[in-house]
């Protein structure tokens, strides 16, 4: 079968045939780019649009989730680095980091990880991240198996910039890049749009969607292949953070909880963080907004607010688990979206108002498809520096100054 015929059948099965109404006008490049679009995109997310539309704001019943604090963390921090640093060097831990994003906020074109934090040196994101992670490399003695996540968008430009830095001293062996998997955007109705002639409007699948685009790739059958059991997930942007902790990894171990997710004290009651919590008797995480002033008020037995520990993006899951996960589908986010396209005259149009969804995954989901989690609770001052804007909170600055408070010399 032709790539022409199997891209047919796709859209064909999914009622998305408009998506070809331009092909016979393309260019070879453009018929070849867009049939390769068309394979590598998640129509299936449009057969879950009217179900899953509108339960945004649907939640259950919230309950606190006791942190394991640092106190107990600290008398039992021998115990839990030795089982962390045997699975380590068994090779069960791999490392998973999301960066399919762009340093737009930053005022960068280039993917959000090449941005230069240094004053006196560059010092790139992915520099501190490899860095961070070589650390327990040298402390194990055993390479970690690391896969970064790239997006179409920087794919490219990533894969490159690791080659030229030489990994930042990462053995290449066991790097392993895969691109996130994009889901279309569609009218009301599910029918997708078209942005170009010949390119279907598309976004990312969201941070939910990590494991099952890894699973589809090469790094996927790669994980599988060295034996992997445990992935530790996190985002680009915390430069700061602990990867593949064998503390953190043998705590989530050594309780037999089913995921483990690093948590800091919240810095105010109304900081923009996602809290732990119960819902319905299953881990999860209730994202500030959502926050009633109740929830924020309420108290645990020790008089402390029951809602205080943030989550910030590192996660720890069974890698068994997340086959079955994604066996049964995770829950699908319906966003209304303002989204350009061509109109039935082929005239771009930019929307003033939302005239469609986006669909995407929450790694949150990920949580609360479990059973148990172990929220973890880190020194927010030592693992805690996320870059989201040039100045100002959670900025190039803020991560500057906590950097430099660490010892790291920028």
């Amino acid at each position: 079968m032709t790539t022409y015929e199997k891209a047919y059948e796709k859209l064909e099965k999914y009622g998305q045939l408009h998506v070809l109404q331009y092909y016979a006008e393309l260019s070879e490049e453009q018929k070849e780019e867009l049939l390769a679009q068309i394979l590598a995109t998640d129509f299936s997310v449009l057969t879950s649009r009217e179900k899953e539309t509108g339960k945004e704001s649907e939640k259950g019943k919230i309950a606190p989730l006791a942190a394991m604090e640092l106190d107990e963390i600290n008398a039992r921090r021998d115990e839990f680095e030795r089982i962390g640093l045997e699975a380590i060097r068994a090779g069960k831990v791999g490392a998973v980091l999301l960066a399919g994003g762009m340093g737009t906020r930053l005022g960068s074109d280039d993917p959000k990880g090449m941005y230069d934090i240094g004053l006196t040196k560059p010092v790139y994101i992915f520099e501190r991240i490899m860095r961070n992670t070589l650390d327990v490399v040298e402390r194990s003695g055993a390479w970690i198996p690391f896969f970064i996540m790239t997006s179409d968008k920087n794919h490219q430009a990533t894969t490159k910039f690791f080659k030229t830095h030489n990994y930042f001293g990462y053995n290449p062996d066991y790097v392993c890049f895969f691109q996130q998997e994009m889901a279309p955007a569609s009218d009301y109705e599910g029918r997708v749009y078209m942005e170009e002639k010949g390119r279907i409007s598309t976004s990312p699948n969201g941070n939910g969607g990590w494991f099952v685009s890894m699973e589809r790739s090469e790094a996927g059958k790669k994980m599988h292949a060295m034996g992997v059991e445990w992935l530790n997930v996190f985002a680009v942007d915390n430069v700061l953070q602990r990867i593949a902790d064998p503390c953190f990894i043998g705590g989530v171990i050594a309780e037999n909880r089913a995921s483990g997710s690093k948590v800091v004290r919240k810095a105010a009651p109304d900081e923009k963080v996602g809290v732990m919590c119960l819902e319905d008797g299953r881990p999860s995480i209730i994202e500030y907004y959502e926050l009633t002033q109740e929830l924020m008020d309420a108290k645990d037995e020790k008089g402390e607010p029951a809602y205080n520990f943030g989550a910030i993006l590192n996660y720890l899951f069974r890698v068994k688990d997340l086959v079955e996960i994604m066996n049964h589908h995770l829950p699908l986010h319906v966003v209304e979206k303002k989204i350009p396209y061509l109109d039935e005259q082929g005239m771009f149009i930019k929307p003033e108002a939302p005239n469609g969804y986006k669909y995407e995954q929450l790694v949150l989901d990920m949580v609360h498809e479990l059973e148990s989690c172990l929220p973890f609770e880190v020194i927010r001052e030592r693992e805690f520096a996320p870059i989201k804007n040039r100045t100002g909170i959670d900025s190039v600055d803020s991560a500057r100054e906590l950097l430099a408070g660490n010892g790291v010399i920028l």
